[in-house]
């Protein structure tokens, strides 16, 4: 039986052994270089996530002509018309509202007390001038006895200094009279310009006291025709604020007109209180749509004021970030690299903020930047959809 089976020769033995370590060989290459190909691919994973990936942005056009600030309108000239007389209102011949020419009578004052003082300064004038003459005609005579060796020069220097003290008397009493006869005539209360009736704080019969403190005046007259309106400008912006600028504004019973404005001056000084400085605008108002002590929204134009020739952008408020060195933002420049700017506010519009400098337009700015992020740091930036990232 044993003789029956086959027999390998030691030739095929070998070339089975040596098949058989070739195919161990591929095996453990193919696996090796699977493992290194992972290792490859992790790696390159490795390195893909210590990239950083931030959202950016591109900054929009800065809106020069759009710094809107709260203002009041005030007529051009106003004037409160208080009684100079004491008495009782005896008429009032205007209203509020009515116009009114420089010199005309707004109303009238019945002042007895003071037409018989009047009457008793006359009185005493008459009698000092006619001492004063008496005095004057004791001096010259006199002074002629004088020559005559009649009196001695004593007795003619004392009738000389009679006569001045009866002048100035006289002068007294005559300038008494001219005080009450002013006081007289303010019992007619005139309009003091050309201008509007704005309020009047009287009646018929009321009792009028020219020194007892009244708190508001008989009437108030405005000249309407011109009016200042009145802006407090940040002390940030103060510095742009040149002569010449104009400025439109709205106002709320008009929301659909736009006016003119021009500055006219500015305090050059920034209040204490508020922060802000003070600058006058004038406005024509022959039409007399406006009101004077009206609220307007006033439009300054700024342009070209942002300094050094700098085009100012806007950026979102998240985009800054605050380091030792003052504040900046992070701009992705064209391989991805991070740069960090140093930049300056010209405006807080709340979400957005203008800069003057420091960026331009066509840069792309990271929006929300990490705390830690670096100038050259690589990152993977997310551009907006459809390429648009300027803001404004």
């Amino acid at each position: 039986m044993l003789d029956t089976l086959p027999k390998t020769s030691p030739q095929r033995l070998r070339r089975l052994a040596l098949i058989g370590a070739a195919g161990f060989v591929l095996i453990l290459a193919a696996g090796t270089a699977s493992r290194l190909m992972a290792g490859q691919d992790l790696k390159k994973t490795s390195q893909a996530s210590a990239v950083t990936t931030v959202n950016v942005v591109q900054p929009g056009g800065g809106e020069d002509a759009a710094l809107v600030l709260p203002g009041r309108l005030q007529p051009w000239a106003e004037a409160p018309v208080f009684a100079r007389t004491d008495g009782y209102l005896r008429r009032w011949y205007v209203d509020i509202g009515q116009p009114v020419k420089a010199g005309q009578v707004l109303a009238e004052i019945d002042a007895p007390e003071v037409d018989q003082q009047l009457v008793a300064a006359r009185a005493a004038l008459a009698t000092a001038s006619a001492q004063r003459d008496l005095a004057a005609t004791s001096a010259a005579r006199w002074k002629r006895l004088v020559g005559e060796n009649a009196v001695s020069q004593q007795e003619a220097d004392e009738r000389q200094g009679d006569l001045a003290a009866r002048e100035a008397m006289r002068n007294e009493a005559l300038a008494n009279v001219r005080r009450l006869e002013s006081l007289t005539a303010f019992k007619r209360i005139v309009a003091p310009f050309d201008g509007v009736v704005t309020s009047r704080d009287t009646d018929q019969g009321d009792l009028i006291s020219a020194g007892g403190g009244r708190p508001s005046p008989l009437f108030t007259v405005s000249d309407t025709r011109r009016l200042r309106l009145y802006v407090s400008v940040p002390q940030s912006l103060a510095g742009q604020i040149r002569p010449g600028m104009t400025a439109t504004f709205t106002t709320p019973e008009l929301p659909d007109q736009t006016f003119p404005a021009r500055l006219a001056r500015s305090a050059d000084a920034v209040d204490a209180q508020s922060g802000a400085m003070l600058v006058q605008l004038e406005v024509d108002n022959i039409g007399g749509q406006l009101k004077p002590g009206a609220y307007a929204q006033v439009s300054l134009n700024l342009k070209g004021a942002t300094g050094a020739g700098t085009a100012a952008v806007r950026v979102p408020a998240n985009a800054l970030l605050f380091r030792k060195e003052g504040t900046a933002v992070a701009v992705v420049d064209r391989d991805n690299t991070v740069r960090v700017r140093p930049v300056r506010i010209a405006r807080d519009y709340g979400a957005d903020l203008e800069l003057a400098g420091g960026v331009a337009a066509s840069d792309w700015i990271v929006s929300s930047p990490p705390d830690a992020i670096a100038n050259g740091d690589k990152v993977n930036p997310v551009r907006p959809k459809g390429g648009a990232g300027a803001r404004g």
